[in-house]
């Protein structure tokens, strides 16, 4: 007979499979030995999981490297064993001194005042679940059965790259937010997930069936279920290979309005998954993971800019400067310790008081629009003396390269708008371009942070308080002749389009992947009518 359990929809699609449950280890058990065995056997279990997830970071890049690489920097850190070293030495077993070790770190992390460290709970859950399973001589997370729905309390973003989607497969948690890194993982591979299901979570098993878009987890689906599901998702397949076949057309609205459509770009790979000309060039390149462990270099930098520009075919190329801090640390380079990283030192505060590291970049920039029309962005705008400063910046690495006989180009000079003030500010900005992050921009003006299961359904761009932030930034755009666009998750979102281009947006930016659905959304627009096209007339 079958089960519904609600949560909330984390990543559109259906998937149809087995339930393969990931449970915590607390039934596993092994013999305890000596002293130094035990101190031994997690020295090499936690050896062990550090060679794993380095080996996962090797397979993976942009966004989801980054993503991993704050579990290997835990990994390394000889602070996170000590503890358990020193009740090992008082006789407790290698595993339970791992469990209490790991408990009370978690409990610190879950307690935090910031959502940042509250988020990455799951990532110490996720380490302490790898160095248990070394322990106990039992399988890792990966090797979970193709094509299977994976059900857990949580699920870690290491967890989900070293599970094989390629055949299929489906998410559902018990915990978990539509905003959290792995929702954002599922949703860039089409992965369809369902989180918030809530303490019933380990009740689903057998036969499950993930409706992302509705936000339900079907347990024992009927014949007639999946026979309808599986049409459903026939459709939506059609549809969105309709979409790619259409892909290189312009987006126009029914009443023939151009919307220019880029794509957010966040390593190499990002450029493979659809051809330049498919898109009206790069609206967002994310420097923090292009170029974020080569703060110093610039010959690196220039080469990776220069791939950007050379992969556009002459199309515009916006490049954010170094937007690290927040959710993005850069050991060596942020701040450590901040009560709240995301209001902290980040984006151009950072660069700003890095100037030596900032005018690098700024010169790689540079001579990368030599190649081709590269933009220059900076994060986390908030006064228009920043920009200025930043300006003068870019005045003295423009001198320095023309003084030494360098090849460049002076870049458009332009910002993101996510900061309230600054989008409540923006007439006065000397922008070159605006770009609004919506992300950001809605979870400071809702006060609801994106990582936030609890508060997540306060953080909607469509509130009427972000719509008119949106507008106003729109209006100093039109009134200082430059161009606004949308880069954040609300570009690809198409409940969100309508309301966008009726405020008059005219440029979004988003996930190379989202990008054919995007342009088929816009295409059955009618901002004339200020309406969808209705079925009958797309009949």
């Amino acid at each position: 007979m079958e089960r519904r359990i609600f949560g909330r929809g984390a990543s559109d699609g259906l998937a149809i499979g087995p339930a393969a449950i990931l449970h915590a280890l607390e039934g596993a058990s092994r013999s305890k030995g000596a002293i130094a065995e035990e101190h031994e056997a997690l020295a090499t279990a936690v050896a062990h999981a550090r060679e794993a997830v380095a080996e996962l970071i090797g397979r993976l890049e942009g966004d989801a490297a980054e993503l991993i690489g704050f579990q290997l920097a835990l990994l390394e850190d000889d602070a996170l064993t000590e503890a358990a070293y020193v009740q090992i030495e008082g006789g407790v077993a290698a595993d339970a001194a791992w469990r209490a070790t790991m408990a009370e770190e978690i409990a610190g992390y879950e307690s935090a005042e910031d959502e940042y460290f509250r988020a990455r709970a799951s990532d110490l859950g996720d380490i302490r679940d790898r160095v248990l399973r070394h322990l106990f001589g039992l399988p890792q997370n990966g090797e979970v059965q193709k094509g299977a729905i994976v059900v857990a309390h949580d699920l870690a973003p290491s967890a989900f790259l070293a599970i094989d989607w390629t055949s299929g497969g489906g998410i559902a948690l018990g915990e978990g937010s539509p905003t959290s890194h792995v929702a954002m993982l599922a949703r860039g591979r089409g992965v369809p997930m369902v989180v918030g299901l809530g303490h019933d979570w380990d009740k689903l098993t057998g036969d499950l069936l993930v409706d992302g878009g509705r936000g339900v987890v079907i347990a024992d689906p009927s014949a007639q279920r999946i026979a309808a599901a599986r049409a459903e998702d026939a459709t939506a397949s059609r549809r969105k290979a309709d979409a790619i076949a259409r892909q290189h057309e312009p987006a126009l609205t029914r009443d023939g309005t151009r919307v220019s459509v880029l794509v957010n770009i966040s390593g190499p790979a990002d450029m493979t998954l659809l051809p330049a000309a498919a898109c009206d060039g790069i609206g967002l390149a994310r420097t923090e993971f292009l170029t974020g462990n080569l703060l110093h270099d610039e010959e690196a930098q220039y080469h990776a800019y220069a791939e950007l520009v050379r992969w556009a075919e002459g199309r515009p190329v916006t490049i954010r400067t170094l937007d690290a801090g927040g959710d993005k640390p850069i050991p060596g380079y942020t701040i450590d310790g901040e009560s709240n990283p995301f209001l902290g030192l980040r984006g151009l505060r950072l660069s700003l008081r890095h100037p030596e590291i900032f005018r690098v970049q700024l010169r790689a920039l540079a001579r990368a629009a030599a190649l081709g029309p590269l933009k220059v962005m900076l994060p986390m705008v908030t006064n228009a003396a920043e920009l200025d400063v930043a300006r003068r910046h870019l005045r003295a690495v423009l001198a320095d390269l023309a003084a030494g006989n360098v090849a460049f180009a002076a870049p458009a000079f332009g910002m993101m708008v996510e900061v309230p003030a600054a989008a409540l500010a923006a007439h006065d900005f000397a922008a070159d371009f605006f770009s609004i992050g919506t992300n950001d921009l809605t979870q400071y003006a809702t006060a609801a942070s994106r990582d936030g299961a609890e508060v997540a359904d306060y953080a909607d761009v469509l509130h009427p308080g972000v719509l008119a932030m949106i507008a106003h930034v729109v209006r100093a755009g039109r009134a200082r002749g430059v161009e606004v666009s949308i880069c954040g998750d609300a570009a690809g979102d198409v409940r969100a389009m309508p309301a966008l281009l009726e405020l008059g947006v005219r440029a979004l930016s988003v996930a190379p992947g989202l990008l054919p659905l995007v342009k088929a959304a816009i295409r059955e627009l009618d901002l004339a009518k200020g309406t969808e096209k209705t079925a009958e007339e797309g009949a």
